[in-house]
């Protein structure tokens, strides 16, 4: 008995579990034979796609390129590898100082993607991808050490069954398929609305566990303009094609909010819809977010002035950010806004002189967040300079 076999014996039992036998079937069938229109074709670096075999080419169902977006030296995570053509690509990009995992629950997807894994690593002249077997919703349970346990040991009683929870157990605590804090970047391509509804929750807080502090995601995929009706979402043949599965739009940004992450960004959603059913249209998206606004909150008398061009901003912690005031920050989010995505939108304003960690009080979350000049130049500040040029160094202007 193996996974797979377990969710094709209970399909007729319920909706949900058919839904994630529709998957498996259609992706493994899409593996196996070219399914055209499934999902949305996307640009990617043609120069990047020279070592990839066709068969590998051909068989990629997306709708987005997260590469655009990963830097050289990163390690990686792919969601829902697939064929494993992002993962082929991003290899290139990290270069041979990074790493790309890729992780996908379909065999036949797996098989086809490792296929060709040494061929590609000898064309780079060097090895940094790997792909792994699970849930993405579960990137604890290493399901190739599971089936390889089933294969030893069949379930046939409750014992049994008692047997495989546990070394299910054992190996989530000492063997984990990825570790926590251990990936610099997540990506994933039009796999997020696959997963099952009572599942995503998860899948988002899996997402986070596994992200260094400091990390972030890069996740593109298929949204709804509209809330999608229950004779939709039990569709098979829709969830399967990347439609009835889809977040509404704003819930998709608030599942990255609830699960803790900041600087969450919309890189790109398409005026044109993918499909459009009973009038509900559904496009590609692809969305950026951070992990590492946790911590104690160090008054250090810091200070950050917002650039504009809006009158006032609000940001995940809900503090109001005039144009041009001085707001006063913890030492956390002071160092928040000096990276990105913040960083072009604040001035940052340190104080005169550094307070010492070690002396450093509780930041009164509570208080007016505005900062008195004072605060950051010293109370006791009383300095008197004045310059004869004050048009700028190099200006003719001054007498």
């Amino acid at each position: 008995m193996n996974r797979e076999s377990v969710a094709r014996d209970n399909g007729s039992s319920g909706a949900v579990t058919s839904l994630e036998a529709a998957v498996l079937e259609r992706y493994g069938n899409a593996a196996r034979e070219v399914e055209a229109c499934l999902c949305v074709p996307g640009n990617y670096d043609q120069g990047l796609l020279k070592v990839i075999p066709d068969e590998i080419l051909a068989k990629d169902y997306g709708c987005g390129d997260p590469s655009r977006y990963i830097r050289e030296g990163e390690t990686v995570l792919d969601l829902g590898s697939g064929s494993g053509k992002g993962c082929y690509i991003m290899a290139q990009i990290v270069g041979a100082k990074g790493k790309v995992i890729g992780v996908d629950f379909n065999p036949p997807m797996l098989e086809l993607a490792r296929k060709y894994q040494e061929t590609i690593g000898d064309r780079l002249r060097y090895h940094n991808v790997e792909f792994r077997r699970g849930k993405i919703q579960d990137l604890r349970t290493n399901l190739e050490l599971v089936d390889q346990y089933l294969h030893e040991n069949p379930v046939r009683t409750v014992a049994d069954l008692a047997g495989l929870e546990e070394f299910e157990y054992r190996i989530r605590r000492e063997q984990p398929l990825v570790a926590d804090e251990s990936i610099d970047v997540i990506v994933s391509n039009c796999v997020l609305n696959l997963v099952r509804p009572e599942d995503k929750k998860a899948l988002f807080t899996e997402m986070y566990r596994v992200l260094k502090r400091g990390g972030r995601v890069v996740i593109s995929d298929i949204v709804s303009d509209e809330p999608i009706p229950e004779h939709l979402a039990k569709d098979p043949d829709l969830w399967s094609a990347c439609v009835s599965g889809a977040f509404l739009e704003e819930e998709f940004l608030r599942a990255f909010e609830d699960a803790k992450f900041h600087g969450i960004h919309i890189e790109e959603l398409r005026s044109e819809a993918y499909q459009t059913v009973e009038g509900i249209e559904f496009r590609a998206i692809t969305v950026t977010a951070y992990k590492g606004k946790e911590g104690p909150c160090i008054e250090r008398n810091q200070a950050v002035i917002y650039r504009g061009p809006w009158k006032q901003v609000v940001d995940d912690d809900n503090h109001v950010l005039p144009r041009g005031a001085r707001i006063a920050v913890c030492e956390k989010t002071f160092e928040i806004y000096s990276k990105p995505p913040y960083q072009d939108q604040f001035i940052l304003v340190p104080p005169r002189e550094q307070v010492p960690r070690d002396k450093a009080g509780v930041f009164d979350c509570s208080r007016d967040h505005k900062r008195h000049p004072r605060e950051t130049k010293g109370m006791e500040y009383n300095v008197t300079q004045m310059s004869d040029r004050v048009c700028g160094p190099d200006s003719n202007c001054c007498p």
